[in-house]
């Protein structure tokens, strides 16, 4: 059944327009950085022929590419979450949901599931930019997956955190201002701390969610990363079960 609902909220979502927009618009905004990153890169190439361990076009052009790609995912993906529950309450269809001989877990992880499908299809799209560079050029490939891995991670907690908010709303407006709100603070959160080096100021940190990305655009992939997104994505995922658990129960 899962599988079932993951393929309902697809279909849905391709039917609409909303889908089409935001991967159109996603790719143009990327492809003109990806462009601009490259012009950059041969304009310095003078400098970087007479430079020892000159840094390449993987330093140059991909990794400030996925950098920019992580914040538009924190433009967009609240677009795309703040329907999942909210637009099935104020349509009085998430009653029909509730009454079907289904478990929470099984709506909220087919939910979840066609986002996460989603992401990957624009991560996907995403990679075959830097890809067209080995055409012409050498690539870091371990620094590109690394980087597309962590994009990934990174963007389907957002997707966790947008599907709680959904879960909490009748208004599909209200769920995406706070799914951004929230994904925000937890963008910024560390700011406070860049400074001093104190016990609050780690717990930010390791709080941050673009503290554990930026590694991984480097090319390092540490297991307390992946530990700390598969932390968010359980988290939010079962409070979204949660509150749908104690909605069926009030009725």
């Amino acid at each position: 059944m899962i599988f079932n609902i993951a393929y309902r909220e697809l279909r849905s979502l391709f039917l609409s327009p909303l889908a089409w927009v935001m991967l159109a618009v996603m790719q143009g905004i990327l492809a003109y950085i990806f462009l601009t990153q490259l012009e950059r890169f041969f304009q310095l190439q003078p400098q970087l022929a007479v430079m020892q361990d000159a840094p390449g076009v993987t330093d140059i052009v991909i990794a400030p590419l996925l950098g920019n790609a992580a914040f538009i995912f924190l433009l967009m993906i609240p677009l795309l979450t703040m329907r999942l529950i909210s637009e099935e309450r104020r349509n009085k269809t998430l009653s029909l949901l509730l009454s079907a001989p289904l478990s929470m877990t099984e709506i909220i992880l087919g939910k979840f599931l066609a986002m996460v499908v989603f992401i990957a299809l624009m991560v996907s799209l995403l990679a075959l930019m830097p890809l067209s560079l080995l055409m012409g050029t050498s690539v870091d490939l371990g620094v590109l997956v690394a980087g597309l891995l962590g994009l990934f991670l990174l963007a389907t907690s957002f997707s966790a955190l947008g599907l709680y908010m959904s879960c909490l709303t009748a208004q599909p407006t209200i769920a995406a201002v706070s799914s951004f709100g929230a994904l925000l603070l937890l963008w910024i959160i560390d700011w406070s701390g860049s400074v001093e080096n104190t016990a609050d100021t780690n717990v930010l940190s390791y709080l941050s969610m673009v503290r554990h990305y930026e590694p991984m655009l480097r090319g390092v992939l540490n297991s307390g990363d992946f530990i700390y997104y598969l932390l968010v994505i359980v988290l939010f995922v079962s409070l979204s079960i949660h509150r749908l658990d104690a909605e069926r129960l009030s009725h």
